[in-house]
C-alpha cells in the first residue's frame, strides 16, 4: 500500500522536479535528496518507498532531462499518477523504467495521504481510504516489457542475450 502525495497544481516542471543546480550528477541516490525541493522542502523528508506523487496536468514540462525522472526514481517514488504529462518527461520515464499514469480528473480521485494499491497491468487503482476503485489505462504489453527489464537500455541488453 502506497501513500499520495498530492500536488494541486498544473505545469510541474523539470526545474522544480530536479533543479538545474544538481544536473552536474547523475547519481540517483544522490539526486533524490534534492527531489522536488523547490515545490516542497519537505518532500524527502516524508516520502516512503512505494508512494506516489499525484499533480495536475503537463506534469515533466520543461527541458528533456533524464534527471527529472532519475531523481523520482532514486527516491524510490513508486509512480507519479497525473492528469497529462509532458510527452518527452512520459517518454523519459518510460525508457528509464518508470511508470506513470495518466488519469483524468486525478486531483478529483485521489486526495492526499490517501492509501491506495495499484495493479498496473489490469489498469486498477484502489484507493483504499476512500474505498473507491479508479480505471486507467494501462500501458501496453510493450512499455510493460520495458519498465519491467529496467529500462530500455536494459530491455535492448536482455533482448540481445535472448534473440
Amino acid at each position: 500500500m502506497a501513500k499520495a502525495h498530492v500536488y494541486k497544481r498544473d505545469h510541474i516542471n523539470t526545474d522544480e522536479i530536479i533543479p538545474a543546480r544538481y544536473l552536474n550528477n547523475d547519481d540517483e541516490a544522490e539526486l533524490a535528496t534534492h527531489c522536488m525541493e523547490d515545490l516542497d522542502t519537505n518532500f524527502v523528508k516524508k516520502i516512503k518507498p512505494g508512494d506516489i506523487i499525484v499533480a495536475g496536468d503537463d506534469f515533466g514540462c520543461g527541458s528533456s532531462r533524464e534527471h527529472a525522472v532519475w531523481s523520482i526514481r532514486g527516491a524510490k517514488v513508486g509512480c507519479v499518477i497525473a492528469q497529462s504529462f509532458a510527452r518527452i518527461f512520459y517518454r523519459n520515464a518510460i525508457d528509464c523504467g518508470f511508470y506513470v499514469i495518466e488519469l483524468a480528473d486525478a486531483l478529483k480521485k485521489i486526495n492526499d495521504g490517501d492509501e491506495i494499491d495499484i495493479d498496473f497491468a489490469k489498469g486498477v487503482i484502489n484507493n483504499r481510504t476512500q474505498k473507491t476503485e479508479i480505471k486507467f489505462n494501462a500501458l501496453p504489453d510493450f512499455a510493460l516489457e520495458i519498465i519491467g527489464n529496467g529500462g530500455l537500455l536494459e530491455h535492448i541488453k536482455k533482448k540481445a542475450t535472448t534473440d
